[in-house]
């Protein structure tokens, strides 16, 4: 079954440009002009993932993205001014899967659709051929207790929302504590088919899961920066 891709963005040429390539690849596609639209749209019926302008009139991608939130945890790629970090962080932050920055390659925006869907299969176990696999142990190190099988998070037997690209690297680092990851070893693991991202965008992922185990637990401090170098899960 074909994938249902949902596009926002207030150009009408981005929408359709965009449309025509997407649906050349197979996907189904989604447009709309009117973030409110949208979004009553997706509490009726969800996309399998959604492609967001954040600058747009009325309701911005970054309110749009908060009010999905409320109900759903499809995954967004924003579309973002060039060069604009703090677009790229706070998109990050509030629950973006990616971002891509404009004027953008609409191979890369597929290579990067496909990634995503690919990862979010993959952590809800649908990528298995047969039914009939054993699922993945549970990955347990101390209060930190991860659940490939289902993409489940406990943090000290509380529950911690993560997206399925801040899972893969949480996994990365939990699976060998204490061992250093490089940005550019995450990014491999993160995004690793053959797509360009900046290593900044790990740092916002980090940031981001810290925050949302510090909601959690304020003392929160189980993921260490080695400055320079990378990242690393420190085992209680």
């Amino acid at each position: 079954m074909s994938h249902e891709i949902a596009l926002v963005d207030d150009d009408r040429n981005i929408l359709t440009s965009v449309s025509i390539a997407l649906q050349a690849e197979g996907f189904v596609t989604r447009v709309y002009t009117d973030p409110t639209a949208a979004l009553k749209a997706f509490a009726e019926k969800e996309p399998d993932l959604g492609v967001f302008d954040i600058k747009m009139p009325h309701m911005d991608g970054m309110e749009l993205l908060r009010r999905l939130r409320e109900f759903s945890t499809v995954p967004v790629i924003f579309l973002t001014s060039k060069d604009d970090e703090l677009d790229e962080a706070l998109g990050l932050a509030m629950g973006a899967d990616d971002y891509i920055a404009k004027p953008f390659s609409q191979r890369l925006l597929i290579a990067r659709i496909r990634a995503i869907l690919r990862r979010q299969e993959l952590a809800k176990g649908l990528a298995s051929d047969s039914a009939d696999e054993p699922e993945p142990v549970l990955l347990d190190r101390g209060r930190l207790v991860m659940d490939p099988a289902r993409h489940k998070v406990l943090w000290g037997g509380r529950d911690v929302t993560l997206t399925v690209t801040e899972f893969l690297i949480l996994e990365a680092l939990a699976q060998r504590p204490g061992v250093v990851k490089t940005r550019n070893q995450l990014l491999d693991i993160a995004y690793h088919d053959d797509v360009f991202v900046d290593d900044r965008t790990i740092d916002s992922h980090i940031k981001r899961m810290r925050r949302k185990f510090r909601a959690v637990d304020p003392e929160f401090d189980a993921i260490e920066t080695l400055y320079g170098v990378g990242y690393k899960f420190q085992d209680e």
